[in-house]
């Protein structure tokens, strides 16, 4: 009679396999309704309306969103309150340059907003890339830096006569433009062509400033209450800025050379170089230099805001849990405490468990422990995380924290 048992060894084998197999089935991309992600008041105002589909790509919310002054694309949510706030700067200055106050002031100069959104509707892909959409997405690469991709950048803005970034977001903005823009609580060094336009036409006609002097906006108060470097951006010489921004660089210990690619890359405003600046330089960790080499590689300003944001966490981090030191060679930022613990702190909006997200974590974790000492680890990010990946990021010793 045949021996029909079966060998439990086969029978264990078998189970290891198919657990093993579980563990690597990835995740698809997800497409959210913007009611899941966003308050009323994001998802619809008076000159806006978000669409309800908002799909993920890589690690970031993707928006689409209808206005008064074109279509446009937001790559995050962080980008979209920016681009939100901006379309009401926007409708704040339409507003102004109708008012008996600015026409009297003006004589025959005229402001003419809405032309920059007539321009926007007759090419509407021009200006969705123009306004942070492009056609490279982020959120592909969060391990080790990519060196060829830092020298393309800087070589590529060269040899086009276009040294870009810094450069080219101070071309136009005028020292009545930074006092508009601060009037109406935006960035005067904004990537966004509209306001831009607005901005420089506007800082024309007001070379003096005194016409901003006699006229009245309301601002939100979330936007005056977040705009501590919005006073060293409206008030500041472009130039004097710069050169507070490198004598901070230079003290974390950045050479000249990768203060000169930071400068070129396309990615980087003047803004947002003031923010990287300012916000390593409160926590002055060893291995801030490197970071910002890492940070010199973005060719977007949607890459350049992940970095500045990742170096903001750290601050706020830094406040609660002092840092000794941070990984280098790393796109993520990965702070040591120097009593055993490590922390990724990630700007992102959504994690799901995929192979490009298991090999950073994986490399982050056994970097962050051989190379930093961290005994324990912790992960925190600015979103949300499908419950598959936070399972398999604690798997691999990860606590994670969700700060949405």
């Amino acid at each position: 009679m045949k021996n029909n048992a079966v060998c439990p060894g086969l029978v264990i084998l078998a189970l290891a396999s198919a657990a093993l197999a579980l563990s690597t089935v990835y995740e698809k991309p997800r497409t959210f309704r913007a009611s899941e992600v966003l308050t009323p008041s994001q998802i619809e105002g008076p000159h806006f309306k978000v669409a309800e589909a908002v799909p993920t790509d890589g690690y970031l919310y993707v928006f689409s969103v209808t206005t008064d002054y074109g279509p446009l694309e937001a790559e995050g949510k962080s980008l979209l309150l920016v681009r939100l706030n901006e379309v009401r700067a926007l409708a704040e200055l339409d507003e102004v340059s109708k008012s008996q106050v600015f026409l009297e002031a003006a004589g025959n100069s005229v402001l003419n907003v809405g032309k920059g959104a007539v321009e926007a509707v007759k090419d509407p892909v021009a200006t969705v890339k123009g306004l942070g959409g492009g056609l490279k997405r982020f959120g592909t690469n969060l391990g080790r830096k990519a060196k060829q991709a830092t020298e393309s950048a800087a070589s590529g803005g060269e040899k086009g006569g276009d040294i870009g970034g810094v450069a080219n977001s101070v071309l136009g903005i005028n020292a009545a433009a930074r006092k508009w823009a601060q009037k109406v609580g935006v960035d005067p060094y904004t990537t966004n062509p509209i306001l831009k336009k607005a901005l420089s036409d506007i800082g024309q006609i007001d070379a003096a400033g005194t016409i901003a002097a006699k006229v009245a906006v309301p601002i939100p108060t979330a936007v005056t209450a977040t705009a501590t470097v919005g006073n060293l951006v409206w008030a500041k010489d472009p130039d004097a800025l710069l050169k507070e921004n490198e004598e901070k660089m230079r003290a974390l210990g950045v050479i000249d050379d990768v203060i000169r690619k930071l400068y070129q890359s396309k990615g980087f405003t003047l803004t947002l170089h003031t923010r990287l600046a300012g916000a390593l330089s409160e926590v002055k960790a060893k291995g801030s230099a490197d970071y910002v080499a890492a940070a010199a590689e973005a060719v977007t300003e949607r890459e350049a805001l992940f970095f500045v944001e990742s170096a903001e966490m750290l601050g706020r981090f830094h406040q609660r849990s002092p840092v000794a030191e941070l990984l280098t060679d790393s796109r993520a930022l990965v702070a040591g405490t120097g009593d055993g613990r490590a922390a990724v702190l990630l700007p992102v909006d959504w994690i799901q468990w995929t192979k490009a997200y298991e090999k950073a974590v994986q490399e982050g974790s056994a970097r962050a422990k051989k190379e930093l000492g961290a005994a324990k680890l912790e992960m925190q990010l600015t979103g949300r995380m499908s419950e598959t990946a936070k399972k398999e990021s604690e798997s691999l010793g990860w606590e994670v924290v969700e700060l949405f």
